[in-house]
């Protein structure tokens, strides 16, 4: 405690010993002013990069410290210590990669403005400690500059996070695994993606570049912010929690938006392996090679508040490590772990001011997950693949396990830029991505699918897909309020696909009980035009019918590698089971809510009740009506719902969270935003949930990009600490 005191001392400039860290926090105190618009949103400007890190993070802290710390308790596999024995798997997944002192020794090696940047993270969140000591964290009591690289890339699930638990535990603890609804198929994940659009001048009513910025992740994911330097820092979007960049957003001259891309570039090799001497050995071509062998420690906090450890074994190959075993194989996985090039690229693409600048920090290629969508006051477009692709052979199926015995199943280096299926400019004056392939990006102009490898694309086209390409087509000329009815467009593609089949089951009926009892809902249904809405009836029995169906025939599907709504919607369903299961969903509308014919936005709801990280819902608190539906079915506003423990009303955890359009005029960028629920995590803040009513019916607030623009609507300005 006499320690944290003599820091807040310091930090108030109170006379009292100094230290080289303190020195620097009152260099950037001094460099750095904060200033919040009325909706809570912070405007950082700092005299040198390093300074506008120092306050932007320190702004982070100030909304939501504990989702800054817990963070990078989980990207450094330290999530047990805080959170119990249940975190054990999770924290052991993330330690097969993340090595504190691997991480420190390409620290040391990292170009020094890259470390000055990390300095300046460390600072901002051991200052605002200090300066707010009721503030307690749960692990990390002192942050240092080499931990920013453990969480360097802003994707809300990394590439490691594609190992699945249930089976490394079953690994390492020789039990059978144990796999969640998920994983079994009868729930369906919200899809793990975004939605991203740039439209050329010549499809934009004011003859400048347009951009959608439209990401998917788990509400309050990200927070929001305005950062500016004297060096050329002037970057206005949404951070994920913890990091110094701006993930998706834009500048003065560019934009960028990232969407999960389907992009097979995570491999799975089956090793041969025995053990030789003591030791495990596996096959490569015809010898055996040792297997590393590494020891790695899990603190946890057990059941009565002590730490203890588990001690694990783990064994690594020269694809990478094992997680797992199959067929009396055990699987090595490879992915990429490049942390001082992807913080790189990470930063730098903030400060590009054209696609040329932009795709030389995209050179370093340390993007491995995530397509981009690009757009510029030049009037540029594309859509960017991902940048770090393996070159493979292509008569593999790289979707499985390959036999790592086998030396042609080696990765041979990367492919170049130019390799890749990425589109500049094209004459069709859109690109798009909603997380389905690449093959319908620019409509007539798209990549070519025959000219790539198979593994350039695993995720196939989506619900989302169609109706996005159909929307865009044409010569429709867009304003930025085009582009946000254009984003929101209710059409569930989905059930454009589904319902017919269900109806003509119906139809094919004898005239009998079921008939009778399902003839209002099949009226209801055929004359649906697949439009979701609050008031809509037809899509709170379409919802409940295809969440029942999900629950019969998701596991099938799965065992068929067959995406969920094709398969719904072919010839493998009999048509008993499709009327079976509108039989249930009427049932179960009636029980929880009186009625079959109960309108969307009595049962969708957006509540937001505390700063925690999962949230708690009740049904007797108010909430707000949502008319939108889940990405599952084709909602391109999506938004992931469900009913929660003790409620029969579904609530949103996932989906659209922070959303803007951007216009690149020659004037500056004028854009508009709006941002689940509000800025901080604390319930008594007056942002907290001040835009959920903006939310839920895209009524979008102007983004305040320069002073001019955020002149009269300045709530408070301060420097870091007061």
């Amino acid at each position: 405690m006499m320690i944290r005191t003599l820091l807040l001392a310091t930090a108030l400039a109170v006379p009292a010993l100094a230290s080289p860290e303190t020195d620097r926090w009152a260099a950037r105190r001094a460099a750095v002013t904060i200033t919040r618009d009325d909706f809570g949103i912070p405007h950082i400007k700092g005299k040198t990069d390093a300074d506008a890190v120092f306050g932007m993070i320190h702004a982070q802290a100030e909304d939501d410290f504990n989702r800054v710390e817990t963070n990078f308790i989980n990207a450094m596999g330290r999530l047990a210590e805080a959170e119990g024995e249940s975190a054990i798997w999770r924290d052991l997944r993330m330690k097969l990669f993340i090595d504190p002192a691997e991480l420190q020794a390409q620290y040391k090696t990292a170009p020094g403005w890259l470390k000055t940047l990390c300095t300046a993270w460390a600072d901002a969140l051991n200052h605002y400690l200090a300066t707010h000591p009721q503030v307690k964290p749960r692990v990390i009591t002192h942050f240092e500059p080499w931990m920013a690289l453990s969480f360097s890339e802003g994707s809300i699930g990394g590439d490691i996070e594609s190992i699945n638990l249930g089976r490394l535990e079953a690994f390492y603890t020789g039990q059978a695994p144990k796999l969640s609804a998920l994983e079994l198929g009868t729930e369906l994940a919200e899809p793990a993606g975004s939605n991203g659009m740039a439209l050329a001048p010549s499809r934009s009513t004011g003859g400048d570049a347009l951009l959608l910025i439209n990401p998917h992740t788990s509400f309050y994911f990200r927070s929001e912010a305005k950062v500016e330097s004297d060096e050329g820092l002037d970057a206005y979007g949404a951070s994920t929690w913890g990091q110094f960049f701006v993930y998706q957003g834009f500048n003065r001259h560019v934009g960028w938006m990232h969407t999960s891309s389907g992009v097979d570039n995570i491999d799975e090799f089956a090793l041969t392996v025995e053990k030789k001497n003591g030791r495990w050995h596996y096959l490569h071509g015809t010898s055996w090679r040792p297997l590393a062998e590494k020891t790695i420690t899990i603190p946890y906090k057990a059941a009565d508040g002590s730490m203890k450890t588990r001690v694990f074994t783990t064994w690594r190959s020269h694809h990478g490590p094992v997680i797992r075993s199959e067929n009396g194989k055990w699987i090595a996985i490879a992915l990429m772990h490049r942390p001082v090039a992807a913080l790189e690229q990470s930063f730098l693409r903030t400060k590009t001011s054209d696609l040329a600048s932009y795709l030389k920090v995209a050179s370093r290629r340390a993007n491995s997950s995530n397509a981009t969508l690009f757009a510029s006051d030049k009037g540029e477009i594309a859509y960017l693949h991902p940048q770090f692709v393996p070159i493979r052979d292509n008569r593999f199926d790289w979707k499985k396990p390959v036999d790592g015995s086998d030396p042609a199943t080696d990765w041979q280096g990367e492919h170049s830029l130019d390799q890749l299926p990425s589109v500049a400019n094209p004459k069709s004056g859109f690109v798009f991505n909603v997380n389905n392939w690449p093959w319908t990006a620019a409509g007539p102009d798209s990549p070519k699918q025959a000219a790539f490898p198979t593994y350039m694309d695993s995720a196939g086209e989506n619900p989302r897909g169609p109706n996005a390409l159909r929307l865009l087509s044409g010569d429709r000329k867009f304003d930025l309020d085009g582009l946000i009815a254009t984003a929101y467009d209710p059409f569930l593609q989905g059930f454009a696909d589904t319902i017919p089949g269900l109806v003509k089951a119906w139809d094919a009926l004898p005239a009998d009980a079921q008939k009778d009892r399902l003839a209002a809902p099949i009226a209801t249904l055929k004359a649906w035009d697949y439009r979701t809405g609050a008031a809509s009836t037809a899509t709170s029995l379409a919802v409940f019918w295809g969440d029942e169906m999900i629950r019969r025939f998701g596991p099938v599907a799965r065992l068929d590698e067959e995406a969920i709504v094709p398969y719904l919607a072919g010839p493998k369903v009999p048509d008993a089971a499709r009327l079976a299961a509108l039989d249930a969903a009427v049932a179960r509308l009636a029980g929880d809510f009186g009625g079959w014919d109960v309108p969307w936005g009595h049962i969708n709801r957006f509540q937001r009740l505390t700063g925690n990280i999962v949230q708690s819902y009740d049904d007797k608190l108010p909430s707000v009506a949502v008319p939108f539906a889940s990405g599952n079915w084709g909602s391109l506003a999506s938004f992931g719902s469900r009913p929660e423990a003790g409620t029969k009303r579904w609530y949103g955890s996932y989906g659209n969270s922070f959303v803007a359009v951007v216009r690149f005029g020659k004037d500056g960028p004028e854009a508009r935003a709006v941002h689940a629920g509000g800025i901080n995590s604390n319930p008594a803040s007056p942002h907290f949930r001040d835009q959920a009513e903006r939310y839920a019916t895209h009524n979008f607030r102007p983004v305040y990009f320069t002073d001019a623009q955020l002149q009269g609507h300045v709530e408070k300005s301060y420097r870091p600490g007061e």
